[in-house]
C-alpha cells in the first residue's frame, strides 16, 4: 500500500486480510506530513470504509417486562388463595338454610365436647334419654305459642308452686339483650307469673340471691354463666325445676346461635353438670329447644 504526502511517497507493506479489523480502529487517523525534517507540515486525513455495525434492537427489553409482571401475578394469586382459606363462621352460616334444632344436635355436641377428656363409660352416663326432651320448635312458633304447647297446664302448675330460691321454668339464652327480648315476647304465656332476670349486666349476684330468698318466682330468664354462679352459691335450687328451655335457634348479628359461641357452649355444658343430668334421668325435668 502506498500513501501519498506532500513530501513524497511512503510505502507500507500490505497486511494480510486477517488484520483488517485492526485497521478499522485507525480509519480516521491522521498521519503527519514531513516538512524538511521539522514535522510541522499539513496533514491529510485517510478515510477507510468500515463495515456498518447493526443498531442494537430494543426488543431485548421484552423479557425484562415479562419478568417484572410475572411475580406480581403470582403474589396476587397467593393473597387470593389465603383469603379464600380463611372462612368465617358468619360466611358459612349465611349460606346455610335455617334448620331447627333437634335433641340429636344436643347429644352430638355433648359427645364432641366430652370425648377428649371422658372415657366411653363416662360418655354413656352423660347421654340423656329421649323421654326427657320436649317437642322442639319447628321455626313456626312464637315464643309464647311454643311455651303454651310444651306446657299447656302452666296456670295450674304455677299456682301450686310456693318454694323460694327456685323457679318452675328456666330459660337459657346467649346474652342479656336477648333475655330482655324473650321476657317481652312471652307476655301472653306468663300471665301473672313472677319473672326474674338472671344475667350479669347491671345486676350483682348478691342482689339476685336476695330477690330469690324474699319472694316466690315462677320464671327465670338469663345466661348460663350467671345461672351457674347462682347455683354454686346456693341462691338457686334446681330440684323444683320442671322445664329447662334453650334459646337454641336464635341467631345474633353475626348469624351465630348460642351453641356456636365457644364461651356460651362451655358454660351450657358446665350448667348441665350441676345436677341437670340427674334431674333429666329421673324424668322430673324436661328439656326444650326453642
Amino acid at each position: 500500500m502506498i500513501l501519498e504526502t506532500s513530501g513524497g511517497r511512503i510505502s507500507r507493506p500490505e497486511q494480510p486480510a486477517a488484520q483488517g479489523l485492526f485497521l478499522q480502529d485507525f480509519s480516521n487517523a491522521k498521519i503527519p506530513e514531513s516538512s524538511d525534517g521539522e514535522g510541522g507540515g499539513e496533514t491529510k486525513t485517510i478515510h477507510q470504509e468500515t463495515a456498518a455495525v447493526p443498531a442494537s434492537s430494543k426488543k431485548t427489553e421484552k423479557p425484562k417486562e415479562c419478568f417484572l409482571i410475572q411475580p406480581k401475578e403470582i403474589k396476587e394469586d397467593i393473597t387470593k388463595t389465603k383469603k379464600r382459606k380463611k372462612k368465617k363462621i358468619t360466611d358459612v352460616l349465611a349460606k346455610s338454610e335455617p334448620k331447627p334444632g333437634t335433641p340429636e344436635d344436643l347429644q352430638k355436641l355433648m359427645n364432641d365436647y366430652y370425648s377428649s377428656n371422658r372415657s366411653v363409660i363416662e360418655l354413656e352416663e352423660l347421654s340423656l334419654p329421649d323421654s326427657c326432651f320436649l317437642k322442639a320448635n319447628d321455626l313456626t312458633h312464637s315464643f309464647s305459642s311454643y311455651l303454651k304447647e310444651i306446657c299447656p297446664k302452666w296456670v295450674k302448675l304455677r299456682k301450686n308452686h310456693s318454694e323460694k330460691k327456685s323457679v318452675l321454668m328456666l330459660i337459657v339464652c346467649s346474652s342479656a339483650v336477648r333475655a330482655l327480648e324473650l321476657i317481652r315476647s312471652m307476655t301472653a304465656f306468663r300471665g301473672d307469673s313472677k319473672v326474674i332476670k338472671l344475667f350479669a349486666k347491671h345486676i350483682k349476684v348478691q342482689e339476685q340471691v336476695k330477690l330469690l330468698e324474699k319472694r316466690v318466682v315462677h320464671l327465670g330468664v338469663g345466661t348460663p354463666g350467671r345461672i351457674k354462679e347462682l347455683i354454686k352459691q346456693g341462691g338457686l335450687n334446681l330440684n323444683p325445676l320442671k322445664f329447662l328451655v334453650f334459646d337454641w335457634n336464635w341467631r345474633d348479628q353475626k348469624l351465630r346461635r348460642m351453641m356456636d359461641i365457644p364461651e356460651i357452649k362451655k358454660e351450657v355444658f358446665e350448667l348441665l353438670e350441676l345436677g341437670v343430668f340427674n334431674l333429666c334421668k329421673s324424668e322430673s325435668l324436661k328439656l326444650g329447644l326453642f
